[in-house]
C-alpha cells in the first residue's frame, strides 16, 4: 500500500556537495580580484577552503577565467573562476592555500 501512494510524490533533487573540503565562512572586505589585462575590483571574501573561496564582488567574470585574488597580507594568488552568479565568485586556487594564510583568513572575523 505504501508503494502505491508514494510512487507520485515529488522528491526534490539531492544537493550534492563537491567540493573536497568544507569552506569556512569568513566575512573579509579587504580582498582583491582581478581578471587577466583588468584593473583589480574589491570584493569581499565569504568562504575559504584550502582549495577555493567565494568571493562577492561587482565584477561579472567569465567561468573558467584566470583571476589573481590578494587577501590581506598575502601576495597574489592564482585561480580559476568555475561560477559566477549574483554578484559572487566561486574560485579555485591552482595551488592549495598556505595553511598559514589559511588560518589567519578563518580566524579573521570582521
Amino acid at each position: 500500500m505504501g508503494y502505491m501512494n508514494s510512487q507520485f510524490r515529488r522528491v526534490e533533487p539531492a544537493l550534492i556537495e563537491q567540493r573536497k573540503a568544507f569552506r569556512h565562512p569568513v566575512q573579509i572586505q579587504r580582498t582583491a580580484i582581478r581578471q587577466h589585462g583588468k584593473n583589480a575590483r574589491k570584493g569581499e571574501l565569504v568562504d575559504v577552503s584550502i582549495y577555493g573561496c567565494r568571493v562577492a564582488s561587482d565584477s561579472m567574470i567569465a567561468e573558467g577565467s584566470r583571476v589573481w585574488l590578494r587577501f590581506e597580507g598575502s601576495s597574489p594568488i592564482t585561480a580559476t573562476a568555475i561560477w559566477c552568479r549574483d554578484g559572487q565568485v566561486g574560485c579555485r586556487f591552482d595551488e592549495t592555500l598556505d595553511q598559514k594564510l589559511f588560518r589567519s583568513l578563518a580566524l579573521i572575523n570582521e
